[in-house]
């Protein structure tokens, strides 16, 4: 049903990536609407515009213009204001791998158990060859010549010291032990994961602007 109106805008905030586990994909799944005319904003929130086939990619980018476009075909003489993403990347979730309490295999955990090892060794590793190469051992070990007036065995009080406060150090910057925050703010590494999938995101909307990918809204 056609709905002509005059003098009503329809404010659309739309979001950057949504994952969603159904195949039927309206506009109020991908964004926030806002309009004084309730009808008008109903009719906007249940605009299909994307749907999940079988045989059809687990994820599309649909633009801000073409979602416009078929609003205004919905209420003619309406007046579609855009204040968020200019593209939307849709993503088809699994409600299976979704789950909460779906349990975990054991190869899980050895992946798990991997990954940690790995960034465990790795760290250790990139720690003692950074502090090598500014030669931190021989300036801890001057150090400890010039108050004690005897030179270090390479494990006095000073190195002890240094090791602890080096790890209470990283503790304090990844803000992040044991499952637990030590303050409210984000992690760097939360920072860095955020800048990451915005990186990312911003690909993808660019490599479906150039192969011409954008899907039409169907």
């Amino acid at each position: 049903m056609v709905i002509f109106v005059a003098n009503v805008v329809l404010y659309i905030m739309a979001k950057q990536n949504v994952a969603l586990a159904k195949e039927n994909v309206e506009l109020c799944d991908v964004a926030s609407i806002y309009c004084e005319d309730e009808t008008i904003r109903a009719k906007a929130e249940t605009l299909k515009i994307h749907r999940f086939r079988q045989d059809s990619a687990p994820r599309v980018v649909v633009s801000i213009l073409k979602i416009i476009e078929q609003l205004t075909k919905l209420c003619p003489g309406i007046t579609v204001e855009s204040i968020g993403e200019t593209d939307i990347i849709i993503e088809k979730a699994s409600l299976q791998h979704d789950k909460p309490q779906q349990k975990k295999s054991p190869w899980a955990y050895i992946k798990i158990a991997f990954v940690a090892l790995i960034c465990f060794f790795g760290s250790g590793f990139t720690i003692m060859a950074f502090h090598n190469d500014v030669g931190v051992p021989n300036v801890l070990n001057n150090i400890y010549q010039l108050v004690m007036g005897v030179e270090s065995d390479g494990c006095t009080a000073l190195e002890i010291s240094y090791s602890i406060g080096l790890a209470l150090g990283i503790i304090v910057f990844y803000n992040h032990i044991s499952g637990k925050k030590l303050t409210s703010d984000p992690t760097p590494l939360e920072v860095e994961m955020r800048n990451y999938e915005r990186d990312v995101n911003m690909a993808i909307v660019d490599m479906a602007g150039r192969q011409k990918l954008e899907k039409d809204i169907d």
